[in-house]
């Protein structure tokens, strides 16, 4: 994977950006600007944004056309996405967007060192390439892919590692949800410190 020159953070590969509602995790329905940054090198089989995993393919855009974009929308909220948006350095980026008011949220599997400042961030971690250990503390939400019955091992070594106040939930894979979500069903009612999350994008064909 060849990382364009970027300026430290002042131009990123921008994949997508777009004006739709969360889908996923606690925020779930809050309408948001979503920026999609182009490159990730951890590379799940199951991934529905594929397309975002070469950088190479996305000019490097300036952070303030990124940001004039996002402050002409009425909410005030911004998803930072990939991907894997801490590929990059964010600070340049977030201090801008924060320059005009804005709620900050990123989606990472914590693989790369954590910058730029957040009001939340969703930790989905990822076992080909787990999160390094110093952003667990940071983690507002913790996100686990469930594919296979497996994965609820790899949740809870993942909830073992992250803050008391830090929110839980476990998430059907997208093509396998009709077979795991009476798993994951289950196991929420047996281990209640979790939630489900759902794709709710995805049921209501957004964006």
């Amino acid at each position: 994977m060849k990382i364009p020159e970027l300026n430290d953070g002042a131009l990123l590969p921008l994949a997508e950006s777009f004006y739709s509602i969360q889908g996923e995790g606690y925020n779930t329905g809050k309408a948001a600007f979503f920026i999609r940054v182009g490159g990730c090198d951890v590379g799940c089989s199951w991934c529905d944004a594929k397309e975002s995993w070469n950088p190479g393919l996305y000019p490097p855009t300036p952070i303030e056309t990124i940001v004039e974009e996002a402050i002409r929308y009425k909410a005030k909220s911004i998803v930072i996405t990939g991907g894997e948006p801490l590929t990059y350095p964010l600070d340049k980026l977030c201090l801008l967007l924060k320059s005009n008011n804005m709620q900050i949220f990123l989606e990472t599997s914590g693989s790369h060192p954590l910058s730029g400042v957040f009001d939340w961030i969703c930790l989905s971690p990822k076992r080909k390439k787990p999160p390094l250990d110093n952003i667990y503390r940071y983690a507002s939400e913790l996100k686990v892919i469930i594919e296979k019955s497996e994965d609820f091992e790899w949740a809870e070594e993942n909830r073992n590692k992250v803050g008391s106040n830090t929110l839980l939930y476990l998430q059907p894979e997208w093509s396998r949800r009709t077979l795991i979500l009476p798993e994951i069903i289950d196991y929420v009612k047996n281990n209640p410190v979790w939630n489900i999350s759902l794709q709710t994008h995805k049921y209501i064909n957004i964006p």
